[in-house]
């Protein structure tokens, strides 16, 4: 690890006028920590903001227009909520089914949404060819071993998979995220946070220089309690995804009036599959109809030698999790 200066923050405004460049907040410090470790991530400064956990960024608060989560809640504390179990289960499974307990009890959720890849490539600096890390030199995982790589949303520069669970809840309810920065505070949708790889794949977000995420809004929707987090993987605990999909289905009469689906494990950047959503309107969840929102959701795939497997097992997945939703007792 190399030399850094270390800073602690008692509020919002004072975290942020100490962020310089090439400085990273710490919260929990599960992702940046082992990365400062590794080489991968060397800022000259971090800054500690967990004193803001006082704050409404520690809270998590319910209202009439929905669900806001502070982005220093632990994610164990949110996937242990009672309220949000009931109110928003997609969510706190999606949290119940990530990393380890103590991992848990530690990360945020703020920082849960903005942890970094883990190809191996990109992970491993003896590697010098990974544009995440090095822009311009190239993608190792092309030609290398890919099988945990993403299937959507990749491009020729870089097919290195998102790897969270919770952000796939967050963007399948249609979350915003409340964030401020040196310029002040602003909302954006969760959907927009994230970037493709395209050209850039070093720019994993949409976020300013110093902004800091304060928390994400969650709206009530009819669609939000019948809702369900599947995920595939290699083992049973303490694994990332194979495949995964949130999903949340607004029932009318046996049809669905309105649908949100989301894919993990598959994609480079937290994935709506809106064309699948498209297919499900109007129509009751039977094997057809999921079947047909199955292949939409995967047209336009592209995997490589070693992730083929992963557009039948994504499929398969969302095939068995609309069921599932469909027969949920609510």
């Amino acid at each position: 690890m190399r030399p850094f200066q270390f800073t602690r923050a008692g509020d919002a405004k004072v975290a942020i006028l100490a962020h310089q460049d090439n400085a990273s907040y710490l919260a929990g410090g599960t992702t940046l920590l082992d990365l400062m470790k590794l080489d991968v991530m060397r800022p000259s400064q971090v800054v500690d903001i967990n004193a803001l956990q006082k704050a409404k960024l520690g809270q998590i608060e319910f209202g009439d227009k929905g669900l806001r989560l502070g982005a220093l809640v632990r994610m164990a504390d949110a996937a242990d909520h009672d309220d949000l179990q009931k109110q928003f289960p997609v969510i706190a499974q999606a949290l119940q089914l990530a990393a380890s307990a103590q991992i848990r009890n530690m990360a945020s959720l703020g920082g849960n949404v903005l942890q970094r890849t883990r190809c191996t490539y990109f992970r491993d600096t003896s590697y010098s060819n990974c544009n995440k890390r090095n822009p311009g030199s190239g993608c190792a995982a092309l030609e290398g071993i890919n099988r945990m790589h993403a299937v959507l949303g990749t491009s020729d520069q870089c097919i290195a998979a998102y790897p969270g669970d919770f952000a796939q809840a967050l963007i399948a309810l249609d979350a915003m995220v409340e964030v401020n920065g040196p310029n002040g505070s602003r909302e954006i949708p969760f959907a927009s946070l994230h970037r493709l790889p395209a050209d850039t794949p070093q720019i994993e977000n949409t976020l300013r220089p110093g902004e800091l995420i304060t928390a994400f809004r969650l709206p009530a929707a009819p669609f939000a309690r019948r809702s369900l987090f599947l995920k595939i993987r290699d083992r049973e605990s303490y694994e990332f995804a194979l495949a995964s999909a949130a999903v949340a289905l607004d029932l009318n009469g046996g049809k669905v009036g309105e649908a949100r689906i989301a894919l993990g494990g598959v994609a480079t950047v937290p994935w709506r599959a809106r064309e699948a959503e498209d297919h499900l309107k109007g129509k009751a969840i039977d094997e057809q109809t999921a079947a047909s929102a199955a292949q939409a959701a995967f047209a336009e795939a592209k995997p490589h030698e070693h992730n083929r497997f992963k557009i039948e097992l994504g499929k398969r997945t969302l095939i068995r999790a609309l069921h599932q939703a469909a027969a949920l007792e609510i």
